[in-house]
């Protein structure tokens, strides 16, 4: 019989010695196995479990509502937001008013690579927002998250190295394996009618398309911020505003040692 795959997370209400040595024994007379263990913020622990019936996970939910060291703050089947949770120590933020938006600040880099690489996994046409500030890591983040998820990248519009402003692609670079990276502010300001037509093709292609500044993508486009499938916002802090006129002046003034790519 196929095992099936659980997140349990319960928060501590009395952290007395051997409680996890409890619990782990518990689920092990269940004959539910761990997978993965972590503390995942607020005094809180999630497992990764591993059970062939359901009916043991509900034997482990009635014997652990019984018990007051602890509180059961989900048991459910793993989305990834749980699997992250475990393999880095913390949480996902999203915004209250937008779920399809996610906040990560700099010094999480790490979970904002691993979560994107694992968007980029899921096959078909995705679409993804990203907003930041200059020099905070946005297009490093995609590219590192792009290795991991072992795809190949291009640039159609970017200023990583020079302002890059591709109006074609050569056959091999039309695949649904390969990742597509939109800088919405090049595109918008510089960017000619070919540029916006191979824009439109590539927005065809089952495969995932990454847009920083999707405000600024959108507003001179038929695109809509509807038409994205997830948005992230990378902050250096909790409290940095993302705006878009030091943007435009740092990638567009005249003085910054930028030059055209055009091709």
């Amino acid at each position: 019989m196929e095992k099936t795959e659980w997140y349990f997370e319960y928060e501590i209400q009395y952290n007395r010695p051997g409680l996890l040595g409890d619990i782990s024994s518990l689920l092990g007379m269940l004959s539910i196995n761990i997978i993965s263990i972590n503390g995942v913020e607020n005094s809180r622990r999630g497992m990764l479990l591993l059970s062939k019936k359901d009916e043991q996970i509900t034997r482990l939910k009635s014997i652990l509502q019984t018990m007051d060291t602890i509180k059961i703050t989900k048991l459910r089947k793993p989305k990834l937001r749980d699997k992250l949770a475990v393999r880095h120590g913390r949480y996902i933020h999203s915004d209250v008013d937008d779920r399809k938006t996610f906040r990560f600040v700099r010094n999480e880099l790490g979970l904002l690579v691993d979560f994107m690489a694992e968007l980029y996994k899921k096959e078909g046409h995705k679409l993804i927002g990203i907003r930041g500030m200059p020099r905070v890591g946005k297009t490093e983040s995609i590219v590192a998250a792009s290795v991991c998820a072992n795809k190949r990248w291009l640039f159609v519009s970017s200023t990583l190295l020079k302002q890059t402003i591709r109006s074609q692609l050569i056959q091999d670079e039309y695949s649904s394996d390969n990742l597509y990276i939109i800088d919405g502010i090049v595109s918008t300001r510089r960017a000619n009618e070919k540029h916006w037509q191979l824009i439109r093709e590539i927005m065809q292609l089952p495969a995932v398309k990454v847009v920083e500044h999707p405000d600024m993508f959108v507003q001179s486009t038929e695109y809509e911020l509807d038409d994205f499938d997830y948005i992230i916002e990378l902050r250096s802090n909790e409290e940095e505003e993302i705006t878009y006129e030091p943007v435009e002046r740092s990638q567009f003034s005249q003085g910054n040692g930028f030059s055209m790519f055009d091709f």
